[in-house]
């Protein structure tokens, strides 16, 4: 149960003073239905207000606090804005104007001859001086001699004026709470209590990294939590004797890599133990990962279990399923693909066989753990493309066993240090930095989409020699401004340049059955060009195709484009990969680009692409990792997540645990940050 002192803190939206049903549905829009929501809601900048008596030039474009007395009423039409004219204690007159609003509603808030204090920003218009919709408040009281208000994102039918009241009834409900960081980081960082520095990351002067930290430290300890909750289950040693893995390396073109070799050694180590494995597996684009996961799965099936390996969509389930078939082709190992679109008879005999073991390895998507899906004996569970699912999904999977099992996480987004201690934290580490044999560098380019037309030429001369191509776009459909940059709009143009029968089109909107007809076509070379969205953004590998085109590169993340890349450079020829950019470039996209240009290195565009874009969150539900924290940005995970998992596990081993009096307050601030899998185990014991 959630500790009583925090009841009021996550109380519904309604319960504050004066929220009604439609004020409800308005922060429903920004994800605030509760008041720790609200107090959680910081304000983007401040403003400051100049308190006057009177009004002159020197103030236009400044925002001012001024009495005014309300002289006129002037609603030229229906459609015309309400303007007030007003005039101060000095004599300036000034007019004050109110789009949407009616007569009646001036003659309540500023009836002629009452003077009222006006809050706006002081503008020329014409000859004359105007306040555009300004907050009108009553004159109790001398005004102070300058007002600062915070500026919160905001929806429509919301003033700022009331989201603050909000807010601050909110932070109203926030107790005071025992200190769960550890005294000596305190006193370093010099940080108010949890409280006081949320208070103060309302006012913009300070609190924020206090909360960052505090927020980082709810992560490293779930995560650690996991971590000792898993470690703690008795598993069971899975030893193989090397039959099939030794059949599998026997056919293949060349050896494993010394990377390749360093961490099958260590994942088929941490099986052989009774503890049961979690490990993240990194890999960059073409690295070789996805042939030790099948060493590994092969290990499990030598030690008479089975594996199960899930991939986030059904285009990778299905290359994952054709690769490791075409792979162990010759070896008696039976290896199925369950997803979503599997239904009737067919599904039902499949589970059956999954049930009584005669089937060895199972590929799919979130589908493979569903409740109606039971294992005869799982005892490996890999999980491919791990920055898109989280810890509560992942031991889902893991809850399929009747022994806890071992689990392999692999990803081809390499992660810097800092985000994968936040992300996975729970998990050992292995790293593949080595390239296969046969694996080409990429050769990749620059151009303006003004050059359009000389791209298309190379093209089909491309084309016309036998190549294959891809062209990705950032959208499926053109919008009203008619924007090229589409997939359906690109690929009519590309058929009507180049013949319809070399063209095929995927895009996420389509049926599963359409953009497998259309990717077989392709992969059997009977399509020279696929153009596509992000969903060949993984899974694909044609090693015919040479030629990469990325229109519009600009509207692709770092880590995206990497990936996207590695669509080519999958065989022995010589590839490209082209990127169209606009005209119109931020900084930020000019950095981008430049960097695809310099290098191959997946590991070095990581840390770009943290510093660009963000941290994800890892625990939670969400089958995608771009949720962003709320309080720790990039420079702040780089800078505390280290210090916040050394506190973590000094409260874990030196401090008593969650039995300690440090630990009974980091259960609050587990709850506090609603950090899912660690709260899921304090539920349990």
């Amino acid at each position: 149960m959630r500790p009583d002192i925090l009841n009021p803190l996550f109380a519904e939206v309604a319960a504050l003073k004066g929220v009604g049903p439609s004020q409800v549905r308005q922060l429903g829009r920004l994800k605030l239905t509760r008041a720790i929501d609200l107090a959680f809601h910081l304000p983007v900048m401040m403003i400051d207000r100049l308190a006057v008596d009177a009004l002159d030039e020197s103030l236009v474009g400044r925002p001012v606090v001024v009495p005014l007395t309300a002289a006129r009423h002037d609603r030229g039409g229906p459609r015309s804005p309400l303007r007030v004219a007003a005039v101060d204690r000095g004599g300036q007159w000034v007019d004050l104007v109110f789009f949407g609003q009616s007569a009646s509603w001036a003659q309540t808030r500023l009836p002629i001859g009452v003077e009222k204090r006006i809050i706006g920003k002081l503008d020329r218009y014409g000859q004359k001086l105007q306040i555009a919709h300004p907050d009108v408040q009553a004159m109790d009281g001398p005004a102070p001699p300058q007002e600062r208000e915070a500026v919160y994102p905001l929806t429509e039918g919301l003033t700022n004026r009331r989201m603050a009241q909000l807010v601050g009834e909110a932070l109203g409900r926030v107790p005071a709470l025992a200190e769960w960081i550890e005294p000596s980081v305190i006193a370093r960082a010099g940080w108010e209590n949890f409280a006081g520095s949320l208070q103060a990351a309302h006012r913009i002067d300070g609190g924020r990294d206090r909360l960052a930290y505090d927020e980082l430290l709810a992560n490293q300890l779930a995560l650690l939590l996991v971590r000792a909750d898993t470690r703690a289950r008795r598993g069971r040693a899975l030893a193989g004797d090397g039959r099939l893995t030794a059949a599998l390396l026997a056919g293949l073109p060349w050896p494993l890599t010394g990377a390749q070799r360093r961490v099958l050694g260590e994942i088929t180590g941490d099986m052989a133990q009774a503890q049961p494995m979690l490990r993240l597996l990194q890999g960059d684009v073409g690295s070789g990962k996805t042939l030790v996961g099948l060493m590994a799965m092969l290990t499990a099936v030598e030690a008479g279990t089975q594996a199960a390996l899930l991939a986030p969509t059904e285009i990778l389930a299905r290359q994952h399923h054709a690769t490791l078939t075409k792979q162990a082709a010759n070896l008696p190992v039976r290896i199925a693909l369950l997803t979503g679109r599997d239904k009737g008879k067919a599904r039902e005999a499949l589970l059956a066989d999954l049930a009584e073991g005669r089937i060895d390895i199972l590929i799919g998507t979130h589908a493979i753990f569903q409740e109606t899906v039971a294992y005869h004996d799982l005892g490996l569970v890999v999980v491919d493309e791990q920055h898109r699912f989280g810890v509560a999904q992942r031991l889902l999977l893991a809850n399929k066993a009747h022994v806890p099992p071992h689990v392999l996480a692999m990803t081809a987004t390499p992660i810097p240090r800092s985000l994968a201690l936040t992300r996975f934290g729970e998990m050992d580490q292995s790293i593949i930095d080595e390239r296969p044999p046969g694996r080409q560098p990429i050769d990749t380019r620059v151009m303006a989409t003004a050059r359009l037309d000389e791209v298309t030429a190379a093209l089909a001369r491309h084309l016309d020699g036998g190549g294959q191509a891809y062209w990705v776009c950032p959208l499926v459909d053109g919008n009203e401004d008619e924007d090229e940059a589409a997939a359906t709009t690109r690929a009519a143009f590309l058929k009507a340049r180049l013949g319809e029968g070399k063209v095929g089109l995927v895009h996420g909107r389509m049926k599963g059955p359409d953009k497998d007809a259309v990717m077989a076509e392709f992969a059997a070379g009977r399509l020279g060009l696929l153009v596509a969205t992000t969903v060949i953004e993984v899974g694909v590998d044609v090693p015919n195709a040479t030629l990469m085109i990325i229109e519009a590169a600009e509207r692709f993340g770092l880590a995206q484009l990497h990936q996207l890349r590695g669509r080519v450079g999958r065989g022995a020829g010589h590839s490209v990969c082209l990127l169209l950019r606009g005209d119109e470039l931020s900084e930020t996209a000019r950095e981008r680009l430049k960097l695809l240009r310099e290098t191959n290195d997946g590991f070095r565009i990581a840390e770009a692409d943290l510093k660009l874009r963000g941290p994800g969150e890892i625990l939670g539900t969400r089958q995608s990792g771009e949720e962003a924290f709320r309080f720790a940005d990039p420079g702040r995970v780089q800078h505390y997540v280290t210090m916040a998992r050394d506190d973590a596990r000094l409260l874990l081993e030196r401090d008593g645990g969650l039995a300690g009096v440090r630990g009974q307050a980091a259960r609050v601030l587990l709850y506090l940050f609603e950090r899912d899998a660690g709260v899921a185990l304090l539920r349990s014991g």
